[in-house]
C-alpha cells in the first residue's frame, strides 16, 4: 500500500490536470470539434480517475491512522473537499457537458456548467497539488 497509495495519487493529479488542460485549450481555441472531443473523452477518463481518488483516500486513511504529524492531518481534512467536490460537481458537469457537445449545444448552458466545471476542477488541482507536496515531505521525513 505504501507504494500504491502515492502512484494513485500522482495518478489522480495527472488526470485531473490533463482534463483541466485539455478543457482550456479546447476553449481557447475556439474549435468546436475540439471542444466536443474533449467533453466527450473526459467521462470516459473518469473511469480512471474515481477509482485513483478513491484509492488513494482509503489507502491514506490507513497509512496515516496512528500518524499524529500536521501534514497528515491536513491530507485527512483535504481528501474529503477532494471527494466531494469530484462526486457532487465535477462528475456531473462531465455528464452534462457531454451530453450538451453531443446535441452540439455550446451555448449559454454549456458554457455555464464550463465555467462551474473549470474552477471545481482547479479547487482540486489545488487540494490534490497540496497534499502531493505534504506527501513528498512526508516520504523524505521518513526516508521511504
Amino acid at each position: 500500500m505504501r507504494t500504491l497509495h502515492p502512484v494513485a495519487g500522482t495518478l489522480a493529479l495527472a488526470i485531473t490536470l490533463v482534463f483541466w488542460i485539455s478543457t482550456a485549450a479546447s476553449e481557447i481555441s475556439g474549435n468546436p470539434d475540439m471542444i466536443r472531443a474533449v467533453k466527450l473523452a473526459i467521462p470516459w477518463g473518469l473511469t480512471v480517475l474515481v477509482p485513483a481518488i478513491a484509492f488513494t483516500g482509503f489507502s491514506g486513511f490507513r497509512l496515516g491512522a496512528k500518524w499524529k504529524h500536521p501534514a497528515v492531518g491536513a491530507k485527512k481534512r483535504r481528501m474529503p473537499f477532494i471527494a466531494l467536490n469530484g462526486l457532487l460537481i465535477l462528475v456531473p458537469c462531465a455528464l452534462v457537458l457531454r451530453q450538451l457537445a453531443l446535441a452540439g449545444e455550446f451555448g449559454m448552458i454549456f458554457h455555464a456548467v464550463q465555467a462551474l466545471e473549470f474552477c471545481a476542477g482547479a479547487i482540486n488541482i489545488s487540494l490534490l497539488g497540496m497534499s502531493f507536496r505534504d506527501g513528498l515531505r512526508l516520504k523524505r521525513r521518513i526516508g521511504a
